[in-house]
């Protein structure tokens, strides 16, 4: 697996998602193509394709046209519900990194020597950097075992460990950002949900990036279209927490 620090060069990185809107399989492209310009127009860091309004196949097509486009920043992907796809995906369309909703806790006790088994299986044959959620919005929390111990599970399965607010769109707490950077200590800690300009800063002190999409839009909601000017004035006050 790749590092974080060999994925990301610039230090605070921020992430936009492509969340693949659209009416037709027409509409979902051209929608895609011009959110790619918007977000490399804007200055984001890294780009991650995420079936959340398209198909597995719109999802393919857009890992497809990436590659053969190389935008220039990392690309990663998230095909949600089948964490085996996205292994495939990264390995068949190069990507730098892949994000999981979950990596530990989702599941009954007695499977977490199958999950443990999953990851023994996908993570050796696959270099993308893998982004693993705890306790992650819309998730099950099956775990009985604390957070801390949970914490250090996810260490051993991904390359960075992401934390969310309550629901999309939503701010992750700072004090639950703040109790996830004492347990997991110097290990990489992503922002999955409610970055935005009056928080980023405060937010971005304690993670090391974050995945944004519903702020980007320009309604400020994850139906929304990609608006270059507020991924520019996003990106404009995190430069401030760079070297």
């Amino acid at each position: 697996m790749k590092s974080f620090q060999e994925v990301f060069k610039t230090p605070k990185p921020v992430i936009g998602v492509l969340h693949l809107k659209g009416g037709s399989k027409e509409d979902v492209q051209e929608r895609a193509k011009k959110e790619i310009e918007a977000y490399l127009e804007g200055g984001a860091d890294a780009l991650l394709a995420e079936d959340y309004f398209g198909t597995y196949d719109d999802l393919e097509w857009v890992l497809g046209y990436l590659q053969d486009h190389k935008p220039g920043v990392p690309v990663g992907v998230n095909c949600l519900n089948f964490d085996s796809l996205n292994y495939l995906l990264a390995r068949k369309y190069s990507c730098d990194f892949l994000q999981l909703d979950s990596v530990v806790g989702h599941v009954k006790p007695r499977d977490e020597a199958s999950l443990s088994a999953f990851f023994s299986l996908e993570n050796p044959r696959t270099d993308a950097l893998v982004l693993g959620g705890v306790r992650f919005k819309y998730q099950p929390v099956l775990s009985e075992k604390s957070l801390a111990e949970d914490i250090e599970t996810a260490k051993k399965r991904c390359g960075a460990i992401c934390v969310t607010g309550d629901g999309t769109g939503q701010q992750t707490p700072l004090e639950k950002l703040q109790e996830f950077r004492k347990l997991a200590g110097s290990f990489p800690l992503v922002i999955c949900s409610g970055l935005n300009d009056e928080n980023c800063v405060e937010q971005l002190k304690v993670a090391d990036a974050a995945v944004v999409g519903s702020y980007f839009k320009d309604s400020g909601k994850d139906t929304g279209d990609v608006d270059a000017a507020k991924v520019k004035k996003l990106m404009d006050k995190v430069k401030t927490l760079r070297p």
